[in-house]
C-alpha cells in the first residue's frame, strides 16, 4: 500500500477517529481509489469474522477445567522423562488451545463494541463543540438537512409537548460508519439519538456504559440508539415516541 494515509484508513474503519479526522478521510477516500480498496477489504474481513464468529459465555464449570488445566500445567515437574515431555507437549497444545478458545469466548460482541462507541461518541459530543450541526426545533428544517449528508432518512419529530424537545442535528461517526443523530433536550438532560442502516450485525436492547443508558432498535432497515443519562424509563418513554411517528 503505497498511500501514506493507509494506516488512518483502518483507524476509520476501526471507527478509532473522531468526528473531524473521520470526515477529513472520507474526502481523501473520494479522491484515492487506492484507500478506498483498503477500505472495502477491511469492511469485508470485518463482516466475515463478525458473522462466523461466536459470542457465547462459557459455563462456570467450564472455566474451571481451563483454569485447573493452566495451573496444573504451570506446575512444577521433577521427572523428565520420556513420558513426561509427550505430556508437557500435549499440555501445552492444551494450554494454547484453552487459551485460543478463552480469546474467542471472552470477545466483546458487536452489540457491546457498538454500545461503547456510541457512548464515547456521545461523550465527545457533550465536552466538546460538535452536538449540533444544524439548531432547529423545527422538524421540517432538520429532517431534509440530512438529505445529502448522511445515507439514511432518520425518522425526525418534535416531541416538545411530551418534554422532548427537538434541538437539531448532526452527523458523526461510530465504529467507522456515518450516523445521523437527532438531538434533543430534556429538562437538563441531552439525547442523542444516533441511526445508521441496519447491517444485521447488531441486536437490539438496553445498555449502560460509564453512567450513560443506551437503548436500540429497529424499524425500516435502521437501527437507532438512544443515548442518554436520563433514566431508563425516561429514555423508554423517547423510543416509544419515535416509533410512534415512524
Amino acid at each position: 500500500m503505497s498511500c501514506e494515509r493507509a494506516l488512518e484508513v483502518q483507524a476509520y474503519v476501526d471507527g478509532e477517529l473522531d468526528a473531524a479526522a473521520s470526515l477529513a478521510i472520507e474526502r481523501h477516500l473520494a479522491g484515492c481509489a487506492e484507500c478506498r480498496e483498503l477500505r472495502a477489504q477491511l469492511q469485508e474481513l470485518r463482516t466475515a469474522m463478525t458473522k462466523h464468529a461466536r459470542y457465547e459465555r462459557p459455563e462456570p464449570e467450564f472455566r474451571g477445567r481451563i483454569e485447573a488445566a493452566i495451573t496444573r500445567e504451570g506446575a512444577p515437574k521433577r521427572v523428565k522423562s520420556p513420558a513426561f515431555w509427550r505430556g508437557a507437549l500435549s499440555g501445552a497444545v492444551a494450554t494454547a488451545m484453552a487459551a485460543t478458545i478463552a480469546l474467542f469466548v471472552f470477545l466483546p460482541s458487536p452489540s457491546d463494541r457498538m454500545a461503547d462507541d456510541i457512548a464515547a461518541a456521545h461523550l465527545r459530543s457533550l465536552v466538546g463543540n460538535h452536538l449540533i450541526d444544524v439548531a432547529s426545533s423545527n422538524h421540517h428544517v432538520v429532517k431534509p438537512w440530512f438529505a445529502g449528508r448522511a445515507d439514511i432518512a432518520p425518522p425526525v419529530s418534535d416531541f416538545a409537548q411530551q418534554g422532548f424537545q427537538l434541538a437539531g442535528g448532526r452527523i458523526d461517526f461510530v465504529n467507522g460508519r456515518r450516523a445521523a443523530v437527532i438531538v434533543y433536550r430534556h429538562g437538563g438532560h441531552v439525547v442523542n439519538v444516533f441511526a445508521w442502516r441496519d447491517d444485521g450485525t447488531v441486536r437490539p436492547g438496553a445498555h449502560r456504559v460509564n453512567g450513560y443508558q443506551l437503548l436500540s432498535w429497529k424499524e425500516d432497515g435502521l437501527v437507532l440508539c438512544a443515548v442518554s443519562d436520563m433514566a431508563p424509563g425516561e429514555l423508554r418513554t423517547l423510543s416509544d415516541l419515535i416509533r410512534k411517528e415512524s
